[in-house]
């Protein structure tokens, strides 16, 4: 029967007419302890088979410490006591062999302090730990000893001295507060109110890190194509290496930092005042940039991504101390709120600078909707959203030093013990075959995800008509990856993957078949919806083989460092997608044969751009194709190189699916959990 206090709780325990149920007020404190239904002797179930046996040197020692104790109070009625650890098994005290010693001050009563030639007890079971292991967290005292100790029945007896016996076992303080379960409902405006702005923090600044990342993974690549080849578009993709190795310096960035700004400020604010001077200056001059990056036969296409490179560190890196400082700023019950943020934030800015920015940066868009007077840039251009958006930087870091504090504290992990837990990983084999598979698992269609939309840009849809395909595919996204996530969650995960991998491969034959029908008369209605199913179909099994191996990691990775464990293998697996993309643009101007041929009759002098074409050359570089045509010319390409590395690229997947990566994932998926898990001498 629930009562306020332990004392008045411990009054009606030991009245002899008891029959109800009775049970702690602290049901649901850790150190629960559920007392069963008093029952008389007539009543008492055998439960000799349920309880374990206790060495007869135990009872003993029991029965002599109960005699140095003065006399006990008599309890009447036998008392049924519930298995700490949720069980049914039920230890049965009879009257005459326990008694009850408390610090009731209404009984008269002092706490009952050990001898000094007591030997320590053995601990009971006080909390539904782990592996029945006690906590230990009560504050008062209560003990029951055996008094007239029978080496006849010592199971029953010695079952309940050792559940308590120990010291540590209390009743009459209050217990302490159980943290309370996060409602799955709960909305935002449920949260408290600290959390709600720490929320909308922390969605500023993921949102923060989504509008560099969207424009080096997104629109700058598109924008370039007029300026650079395939292949020197390919150089520039390197500058979104950082995202995919920051697991490297993430050990730095989580020990050394300064007490004074505190552990997360002190990287989150020089990186975000570097970003945003570094966008300001980009902002100036990328317009030159660009030219420059193109001239030269591409050459400066490397300073150009160097950067880019620059900025996309700065993101990886701010991206770890804000991952770090949502373990703090939240409560601990409303901790599934930071991944929240972070999606909301990066998909947001993602969105922002690549959908919403190609869109507004295209002059037939501009002209359409928003200009009387047409005008060949739009309504953004890449200088004035780099210079807006790197002052936005400046004033959320001044606005972050002044009016938000961060908690103090002296906790420091450990550089080289994060190192050795790596390095431990890597020596597993079983981890060596899953990154083997990774890295090679996306060859198969990198020609699809790298140069498809490049392609058909270059055929000549329309930057609008991009935007508004990523657009309509978005939401599809969102929502088809919920049902990949219950795919994954009802069927073993590697099977779901398998399934995905050959629907991509299957996108991607669709793919080149979609840029081969480009219409020659320019886009046209049925060729869009072409163009945005084949998009979605591409889009949703690269959802599905995403979420199916992110289970899989979940699944294998190893508890006791599980950050360390799932942080590499998404970074492997992140990397597997980053890495091909430089020599699969580098193949597509190697397998292309273009050639500039001079205009059959001298054309008008206003038709011309720059020189006149008097002779053949090669125009696969994008600079050469442009003098081509400003001098008359006519860049024709006899052959293609698109269309040659995707199929090399879809054979070269589904032979490596075939014979080593399905049969090889399929094996590690069989394997039991220990297989993956690390020794102790390889965590120290």
């Amino acid at each position: 029967m629930p009562t306020s206090s332990g004392d008045t709780f411990l009054h009606s325990f030991l009245q002899p007419d008891v029959q109800e149920h009775s049970t702690l007020p602290f049901a649901q404190s850790p150190n629960q302890i559920e007392l069963g239904p008093l029952r008389r002797p007539s009543q008492a179930p055998d439960i000799a088979n349920k309880c374990s046996e206790i060495s007869k040197a135990n009872v003993e020692e029991h029965a002599k410490d109960t005699s140095t104790v003065s006399k006990p109070r008599r309890v009447s009625p036998p008392i049924s006591t519930a298995n700490l650890d949720g069980g049914a098994v039920r230890a049965l005290i009879p009257p005459s062999d326990f008694d009850l010693v408390s610090d009731d001050s209404q009984m008269g009563r002092k706490p009952q302090k050990p001898s000094p030639q007591e030997p320590e007890r053995p601990s009971s079971t006080s909390s539904g730990g782990q592996n029945g292991h006690a906590n230990a967290n009560m504050d008062s005292h209560l003990e029951m000893r055996r008094k007239h100790a029978s080496l006849e029945s010592p199971t029953v007896a010695s079952q309940t001295a050792h559940l308590m016996s120990r010291e540590s076992f209390t009743l009459d303080n209050e217990p302490p507060q159980t943290p309370i379960t996060p409602n799955p409902n709960s909305s935002f405006f449920d949260l408290p109110r600290q959390d709600r702005r720490n929320f909308l923090l922390l969605v500023l600044l993921y949102f923060l890190q989504g509008i560099p990342m969207g424009l080096a993974s997104g629109s700058v690549p598109f924008l370039l194509k007029q300026h650079l080849s395939y292949g020197q578009i390919g150089v520039f993709t390197l500058a979104s290496y950082p995202y995919s190795l920051k697991l490297l310096w993430s050990p730095i960035v989580d020990a050394v930092w300064s007490p004074r700004l505190g552990r997360r400020k002190s990287w989150i604010m020089p990186i975000q005042v570097c970003s945003g001077i570094g966008m300001i200056y980009l902002g100036g001059r990328v317009k030159e940039m660009m030219i420059a990056a193109g001239a030269s036969d591409g050459s400066g296409v490397w300073s150009f991504t160097w950067w880019w490179f620059f900025l996309v560190f700065l993101c990886a890196t701010q991206d770890i101390a804000v991952d770090g400082w949502a373990l703090t700023l939240l409560s601990p019950q409303n901790l599934s709120y930071a991944s929240t943020a972070q999606t909301v934030g990066l998909t947001a800015g993602h969105f922002l600078s690549y959908t919403v920015f190609l869109a507004f940066n295209s002059p037939d868009f501009a002209n359409r909707w928003f200009r009387s007077t047409p005008s060949t840039e739009g309504v953004m251009t890449l200088g004035g959203y780099l210079t807006f958006w790197g002052w936005g930087y400046l004033l959320v870091t001044l606005g972050l030093a002044i009016l938000k504090n961060e908690d103090k504290t002296k906790e420091r992990d450990g550089i080289l013990e994060v190192y050795k837990s790596m390095l431990g990983v890597l020596k597993l084999r079983n981890i060596q075959s899953i990154i083997i598979i990774h890295l090679i698992a996306k060859i198969g269609f990198q020609a699809n995800d790298a140069v498809t939309n490049l392609k058909l840009i270059d055929n000549g849809f329309s930057q609008e008509d991009m935007a508004l395909t990523v657009l309509i595919d978005f939401p599809f996204e969102i929502s088809l990856g919920y049902y990949a996530g219950r795919w994954s969650t009802s069927n073993p995960p590697i099977h779901v993957w398998c399934w995905a991998f050959i629907g991509r491969l299957v996108a991607a034959c669709l793919a080149q078949l979609v840029v081969m029908i480009f219409p020659a008369d320019g886009v046209q209605p049925w060729y869009l919806l072409t163009v945005i199913a084949s998009h979605i179909f591409s889009t949703f099994t690269s959802t599905v083989m995403f979420v199916a191996i992110s289970a899989f990691h979940a699944k294998i990775a190893d508890p006791a460092i599980g950050g360390t464990y799932m942080t590499l293998l998404a970074t492997v697996s992140n990397l597997g997608g980053t890495f091909p993309r430089f020599f699969i643009l580098k193949f597509v101007d190697y397998f292309t044969v273009a050639t500039c041929h001079p205009p059959t009759s001298p054309p008008q002098e206003k038709d011309l751009k720059g020189a006149l074409i008097t002779s053949s050359f090669n125009c696969v570089a994008e600079a050469e194709k442009h003098r081509c045509l400003n001098g008359g010319g006519t860049c024709d390409i006899s052959r293609d190189g698109y269309y040659i590395t995707n199929v090399v690229c879809v054979i070269v997947g589904m032979i490596t699916f075939v014979l080593y990566i399905r049969p090889a994932a399929l094996k590690l998926q069989a394997l039991p959990l220990r297989a993956w898990r690390l020794g102790n001498g390889d965590r120290s």
